[in-house]
């Protein structure tokens, strides 16, 4: 398990000037935390995500986006008040066991906020650590609508499914009487997939049937003919791994992707590639690609981000940091106080206006539609309609505890 000690005060005129501007939707960070304990001691923070493993690059991403915001957050001095924010941070290799063991130990040590949580599986985990401990725990990019209304102590600072799929129903307007295809392996993710768009734009009307595949397929044209066949108004496909781009490759051969609107969503940069010619006739649903907004948090994160490119997560930590500071800054010590401070909370993130929805902790979000152009390994994504958080907001889901 490796763990890094932070505290560091990230200095930026261009950053500090970004936070003065949205000062008045965050609140100041250098007032006194109201929620009392000493007023001098460091805030303890534990940061479970991953830093090795199959999700590493979207931890990175999550980690670059978080101090990225606690500096905008806090006017460049890592600070609330006179409290540093101390942040000590353990990877989890998206191992749910890991997370929970490096939970309990950073609780043990003093943390009374943990965020992070790249990959679903350990945000479930994690979830009922913090409420057995009575501490706050802000999720990550872990998408699962599970997440949502966990527990009174649990938050998220990305988007979850359910704002995915009603991003991918946007493409055919009204439902009612529309055919849609969902195509994804067998398997769990598959499965879930199905199922997704099966509640969400089914729900709204729609007729969903399914072409599933095996993961270990590596000829596609059977199930292109298939999909052909059944002539659908949409076609979602869900698909992850490595036969990606020979899937995609014969869709496009096969007549597919002109013969249909085919929506799935928009990973990170790194992955685009993996669309070749297919790309450009995609129409893609995502949480975000770098471009999809001009705020004022956008801009400081650009400022602070290593190459200056956003990407597919580092919104996430970035919200996630902004989180934290407002938990402290009006609850101290005190996490009863931080849960009140955050629930019905409306703030200016990377996206555009969140809203933590005090029901049930869901993050309402702009999402968005989106197109790449390019080709070979230089695509570039432009984002062809935003979607207000009102529009992508999950049902209320029953607080579980």
């Amino acid at each position: 398990m490796t763990v890094r000690h932070t505290r560091r005060a990230f200095l930026s005129a261009a950053t500090m000037m970004a936070a003065a501007l949205a000062a008045t939707a965050c609140g100041s960070p250098q007032d006194t935390a109201s929620g009392g304990g000493d007023a001098a001691a460091p805030v303890k923070v534990g940061l479970v995500y991953s830093q090795s493993g199959a999700l590493a690059s979207y931890g990175k991403q999550y980690i670059e986006g978080f101090k990225a915001g606690l500096d905008y957050a806090t006017k460049g001095t890592g600070k609330v008040g006179d409290r540093t924010i101390e942040l000590t941070e353990v990877d989890d290799a998206g191992d749910p066991a890991k997370a929970v063991s490096a939970a309990k130990d950073l609780i043990g040590k003093g943390a009374k906020i943990i965020a992070g949580s790249t990959a679903s599986g350990v945000a479930l985990q994690v979830a009922p650590i913090a409420a057995q401990n009575k501490v706050l725990f802000v999720s990550g990019p872990a998408a699962t609508d599970a997440v949502t209304g966990a527990n009174k102590y649990t938050f998220r600072s990305g988007r979850q499914s359910y704002q995915d799929v009603v991003t991918a129903k946007s493409f055919i307007g009204d439902p009612t009487g529309k055919k849609v295809v969902v195509f994804a392996q067998d398997g769990a993710f598959g499965d879930a997939n199905e199922a997704a768009v099966k509640a969400v734009i089914g729900g709204a009307g729609a007729t969903v049937s399914s072409v599933r595949a095996p993961a270990s397929a590596s000829e596609f044209t059977p199930f292109a003919s298939q999909i052909k066949a059944a002539k659908p108004d949409l076609l979602f496909v869900a698909w992850a791994g490595t036969t990606a781009p020979a899937m995609w490759q014969t869709l496009d051969q096969q007549g597919v992707l002109s013969s249909t609107t085919v929506v799935t969503g928009l990973d990170i940069r790194a992955s685009w590639p993996t669309f070749g010619a297919a790309g450009s006739k995609i129409s893609f649903l995502s949480h975000y690609f770098d471009g999809a907004s001009d705020t004022e948090a956008a801009k400081a994160a650009k400022a602070k981000i290593p190459g200056g490119t956003l990407d597919l997560f580092h919104p996430d930590g970035f919200a996630a940091a902004q989180m934290v500071v407002r938990a402290v800054q009006e609850g101290g010590d005190d996490v009863d106080k931080m849960i009140k401070a955050l629930e019905g909370w409306t703030f200016d993130g990377v996206k555009g206006p969140m809203t933590i929805r005090a029901d049930d902790h869901a993050l309402l979000q702009p999402m968005y539609q989106a197109k790449l152009s390019g080709s070979g390994t230089t695509f570039t994504a432009a984002a062809q309609k935003s979607l207000t958080g009102d529009e992508t907001a999950p049902p209320v889901t029953q607080m579980k505890g």
